[in-house]
């Protein structure tokens, strides 16, 4: 009985706590100004590309490297921020997470050679951005329930906007200051994070749940690399449903920033003027920042599963990326332009749903360590995407086989996201057998299966969250009663086991 107790001590509070409003919108707001500082930093980087491969005299695969560098420790050092964010909060992480980033931007003005913008840019901001990327998309979930989707597109809408803004400004401090004059702006711009880090209030004392989860290891671990599997959510990984989706997101991420890298040069190589060219990212930013928003409200909408509307954005994406080449043929502006609009839409719609759809896999209880896996599984596709794209363009000449490598991605990761446990149904089938998940069963399968339409699916979702977070017997608060459903005493058990 103690040890079924101490077990129960380690469930965390966030979403019971959740205010849907409040401070959470200045959360908001911090993960639209760290997004921005992030993301939209990387998508501009296109504006350097140019300067970099005439400075150094590399070849385009080289300088892809840069970015992808970067993109892939963002990635790959998020299960890290992950468990910095569990140990010590959010607030600390991404405070060192902005100052990393902007020191990694300010060391890299004074670059002598590539593979000192390999370190610095690539190793030192992208260990930076690994610390601040995670810890913000986690608190915002935390202080949100019923308008999460909406709070994750409007916080994402950061990206949109700095890609409208970042693109003609950097290349006007290129042209006034030169690319090192540049770096060392932005690396002064990227430490505001430090200060929107210091502006997330946690809703649980991050010392309270050390010591629940210390309590935790030290009845049910015996050794050490269980303690590690433990802290950093690693039982993930045996989840058919958690491994399939990392996959099908490894995909997109692949080919989602290829375009932001050689969009620009593969603008001016056909012959546009550098604002031109320059113009192009930042029109794409403007219905990012649209179709962020959209997508936000229309998820919350629950007309249609998460799972089909990201399905859904992500074909259009890697159909628009496939016509970008054939756009500007002839030197027409207005054709990649139109093209352009529509790919930047439907890659903002995209974006807040790759993360809204991580809870209805996992469960809330996993959330936070399930984004941190994803993104290191998914570092692998950033990685390769753009070098292998820059490759493409070394042999053939042309962008056209970039750009068709960054559809296919896409492509690619819609059918895999369509091999998903229950992806198909848009009716509650039975639940699982306990049997394929035993005492690690938690919501997984049950929450792909929700079928998203109807005022009694609300209150059975309703019904889920007061199950996951009903089991702490510690609490001198009476458990609310459940409403009774045809599966509701499954769903006692298996949230039991969690």
């Amino acid at each position: 009985m103690a040890k079924h107790q101490t077990e129960k001590q380690q469930v965390p509070l966030p979403v019971e706590a959740a205010p849907d409003g409040g401070w959470g919108w200045v959360v908001v707001g911090v993960l639209f100004t760290s997004s921005a500082l992030v993301f939209g930093l990387i998508r501009s980087l296109g504006v350097f590309f140019v300067e970099f491969v005439q400075y150094f005299g590399e070849s385009a695969q080289a300088v892809s490297w840069i970015t992808s560098i970067g993109v892939a420790m963002q990635q790959l050092l998020s299960p890290v921020g992950t468990a910095a964010c569990n140990a010590f909060g959010a607030r600390p992480v991404v405070m060192v997470g902005g100052f990393l980033s902007g020191l990694g931007l300010i060391i890299a003005s004074q670059a002598a050679t590539l593979t000192h913008l390999y370190l610095t840019m690539g190793l030192i901001s992208g260990s930076g951005w690994a610390l601040v990327f995670t810890p913000c998309v986690g608190s915002v979930m935390q202080y949100f329930n019923r308008r999460r989707s909406l709070a994750m597109g409007l916080g994402f809408t950061g990206v949109g906007l700095s890609s409208f803004a970042f693109s003609p400004l950097f290349q006007y401090l290129v042209e006034t200051y030169t690319w090192r004059g540049a770096l060392l702006i932005l690396g002064g711009l990227s430490l505001n994070i430090v200060a929107c880090g210091a502006l997330i209030r946690p809703l649980v004392p991050p010392r309270v749940i050390a010591k629940a989860d210390s309590s935790s290891r030290s009845a049910g671990c015996a050794s050490l690399f269980s303690r590690f599997c433990e802290y950093f959510e690693l039982s993930l990984l045996s989840r058919r449903g958690f491994f399939t989706y990392s996959l099908a997101v490894t995909c997109f991420n692949a080919g989602y920033f290829i375009p932001y890298v050689h969009l620009v040069a593969h603008s001016r190589l056909v012959g546009f003027s550098e604002y031109q060219a320059a113009f192009v990212i930042s029109a794409t930013g403007v219905t990012d920042i649209v179709g962020r928003v959209v997508s936000g409200w229309a998820s919350d909408l629950r007309r249609m599963r998460l799972l089909h509307m990201l399905a859904i954005w992500t074909g259009l994406l890697g159909l628009f990326l496939l016509l970008l080449p054939v756009s500007s043929l002839g030197r027409n502006y207005g054709g990649l332009l139109v093209v352009s609009l529509a790919y930047g839409f439907c890659a903002g719609a995209m974006t807040p749903l790759v993360f809204a759809v991580v809870p209805e896999i996992v469960g809330m209880e996993c959330m936070l360590g399930a984004l941190g896996l994803l993104q290191m599984i998914e570092s692998t596709g950033g990685l390769l995407g753009a070098p292998l794209s820059g490759w493409l363009k070394d042999f053939t000449g042309s962008y056209t086989g970039s750009f068709v490598l960054a559809g296919g991605f896409l492509i690619l990761g819609t059918i895999i996201t369509a091999t998903l446990p229950h992806f198909w149904s848009c009716t509650t089938p039975p639940p699982p057998s306990p049997k394929r998940m035993g005492k690690k069963e938690c919501t997984e399968d049950r929450l792909l299966k929700q079928p998203l339409s109807s005022d009694s699916d609300q209150e059975k979702s309703q019904s889920m969250e007061d199950i996951n977070y009903s089991c702490q017997s510690h609490s001198t608060e009476p458990v609310p009663e459940l409403k009774h459903t045809p599966h509701s005493a499954d769903r006692t058990e298996g949230n039991a086991a969690c």
